[in-house]
């Protein structure tokens, strides 16, 4: 079968009473993909490409709020987002999937796995810190050690943000794009400036840092239990390194990591092929394909 970007099935699946986006690509074991801020499912057009390629159906989703999916007025806490997700995978047909996540699809990827045990058959994560299972960042930093900390104060600020940044997403998101990539090019930049650009567009995405410390309450009881599942989690060299790691290490059962080199924050775009390194053998643990 083909596994080309235009042979993707982009579906929307209501789920009470609003739409979640999905890009599907392939037949078989089903993985949702939950991408972070400020991306969308396209984050994962290689990726998704590779593991239709090796048997799976590949499902990347735009969280609510974010890319096609409906923006709803509240409910960006992961517990929320999460049962979400699980909704639309089962209105899929899947009762039993794997899940990778990025950025804050790392946090909801988290949630999901703690939450749907019996659901979610591995986990595998990528370059962020969970709140409420990692220590708070310092404020009083210097400004080089807080280029990837400064924004989570910043978008969680109610209405000041879009105030300030509507009509310059392109400066703001570019700052971004600018500063945690190591590979520049290799990110789909233009794609993820007009999504956030679109109405709602960047409320949506400031919905989960707003949400944070409703996460943080129900990720302190999440963290009393580990996850049961194999772990993977992955840090790219020039942004989380080994952090990605150390937040899960006191929180799943079976854990393995590693960081990729020379990349930056949007692994996925930097270093499809390492990546995939990783994540393959950890998705097809018999080595079938």
């Amino acid at each position: 079968m083909s596994t080309s970007l235009d042979s993707i099935t982009h579906r929307h699946v209501r789920i009470d009473g609003r739409s979640v986006h999905c890009a599907i690509l392939g037949e078989g074991r089903p993985v949702l993909l939950i991408p972070g801020w400020p991306q969308t499912w396209y984050a994962w057009r290689h990726i998704l490409q590779a593991l239709a390629a090796q048997g799976f159906q590949a499902i990347a989703v735009d969280p609510p709020g974010t890319g096609d999916s409906d923006t709803p007025a509240h409910g960006y806490d992961t517990g929320a987002i999460a049962a979400t997700l699980h909704a639309v995978m089962q209105q899929l047909g899947h009762a039993r999937y794997q899940v990778v996540g990025h950025d804050v699809g790392m946090w909801v990827a988290y949630a999901l796995a703690s939450d749907q045990p019996d659901a979610v058959q591995r986990l595998a994560i990528t370059e962020a810190v969970i709140p409420g299972l990692a220590e708070a960042p310092p404020v009083f930093v210097a400004p080089e050690d807080n280029i990837f900390l400064w924004h989570f104060m910043f978008n969680q600020v109610r209405d000041l943000p879009e105030a300030l940044i509507a009509g310059r997403e392109r400066a703001y998101l570019t700052f971004m794009f600018d500063r945690w990539a190591h590979r520049r090019e290799a990110v789909a930049c233009e794609v993820y400036i007009r999504a956030y650009a679109a109405p709602g567009g960047l409320s949506g995405g400031f919905g989960y840092y707003r949400a944070i410390p409703e996460t943080i309450r129900q990720n302190q009881q999440r963290g009393r239990t580990p996850v049961a599942m194999p772990v993977l989690a992955i840090g790219a060299e020039h942004a989380t390194a080994n952090m990605p790691m150390d937040t899960m290490r006191a929180h799943a059962a079976d854990l393995r990591g590693t960081m990729i080199a020379d990349c930056g924050h949007f692994v996925m775009e930097e270093a499809p092929q390492a990546f995939l390194d990783q994540l393959l053998p950890f998705l097809l643990p018999d080595g079938a394909a």
